[in-house]
């Protein structure tokens, strides 16, 4: 004869029937075709109203209140730092107990976005900057070469600390990690336009004005005259030292190059940081085993980048100037 749990619905209504006209359990078993103590247990669960069974929980709604608190004081703590300070609160739990009331509260562990540390003079100009670019179109955007270099490590693990969020709470100040300016030992030097990504240069040496320039003769050029050929496009790259230095700026203006002005800290804002992403997300099952091997692998992952790519990437420029505009100028999601 069945357990509980294998009584059909039918079987369960003739339970129900049964025992409202007034037949016993021994009855109602031999009748239904089942035993005697599935009988009695469905009835006692349509008598008491329970919809399912199984232990008790151990914590009170006070006990989760408490937990969800012990959580957004610190969104970056691990299951056992949390589980601590909870049993500290007085509760009595088990760490995987605690796992399972966080996951039930909506809480994912997630690696954490990265957004730019910016003081307030810089979110003035950059939403200074949003405005007067906010009508250009997507055509005037495709006229812009973006640069910028990238650090590549072998090992793309460690990403540092997780951080506990809900859904839609990504965005949250809390849930999110500052960054600061690229460090000068960059290894990668890349630029692309709305049709197509340049040669990539790998940086031996520390990158200063005289090396910069070198990039910008041997790799920049021959790109834009592919790219663009006798048509006249605007350059961009960042603040860094070696970008902003006079010798680069008077190199410039010798080649007869007009720059876009940028505001500081804002990767952001250059669509090319996510095509670095992109890029960082196909290598993440490569184990290259050298340095060798790493730039291989990330020469070869930048030749698939894609002029539909390229395209989509510039043409979400209107879309960020009007996000940057939105937020007065913090950081935005791109």
């Amino acid at each position: 004869m069945g357990k509980t749990a294998d009584l059909t619905t039918v079987q369960k209504m003739n339970i129900d029937t049964l025992k409202k006209e007034g037949k016993t359990q021994k009855v109602i078993a031999k009748e239904v075709g089942c035993s005697q103590s599935s009988v009695s247990k469905h009835i006692n669960r349509e008598a008491k109203g329970r919809k399912r069974c199984g232990r008790k929980e151990c914590t009170s709604k006070r006990d989760k209140r408490a937990l969800e608190r012990i959580v957004k004081q610190n969104r970056f703590k691990n299951v056992g730092e949390i589980h601590k300070e909870w049993t500290v609160a007085g509760v009595s739990a088990s760490r995987s107990t605690t796992h399972r009331r966080m996951q039930d509260m909506g809480f994912s562990c997630r690696i954490p976005r990265v957004k730019p540390l910016l003081n307030k003079r810089q979110r003035q100009k950059r939403l200074a900057w949003a405005q007067d670019k906010k009508d250009w179109t997507a055509a005037e955007w495709s006229k812009v070469m973006f640069s910028d270099e990238s650090k590549f490590c072998i090992s793309f693990g460690n990403q540092g600390p997780r951080v506990w969020r809900k859904t839609g709470e990504a965005q949250n100040p809390r849930c999110l990690k500052s960054s600061v300016k690229f460090p000068q030992s960059v290894m990668v030097w890349g630029a692309m336009s709305s049709a197509a990504v340049c040669p990539l240069c790998f940086l031996r040496s520390r990158v200063n004005a005289a090396v910069y320039q070198e990039v910008l003769e041997h790799f920049m050029l021959p790109a834009a005259d592919q790219l663009y050929g006798g048509d006249d496009f605007i350059f961009q790259h960042d603040l860094a030292p070696a970008h902003s230095a006079k010798s680069t700026s008077t190199w410039f203006k010798d080649h007869g190059i007009p720059l876009l002005d940028w505001p500081a800290n804002s990767p952001d804002l250059n669509p090319i940081e996510n095509l670095w992403g992109i890029v960082k997300r196909k290598m993440r099952d490569a184990r290259p085993n050298n340095a060798e091997e790493l730039k291989a692998t990330i020469k070869a992952t930048w030749a698939l980048i894609t002029p539909e790519e390229c395209n989509r990437l510039v043409d979400s420029m209107p879309r960020r100037i009007a996000a940057a505009i939105q937020a007065k100028g913090a950081a935005t999601k791109y």
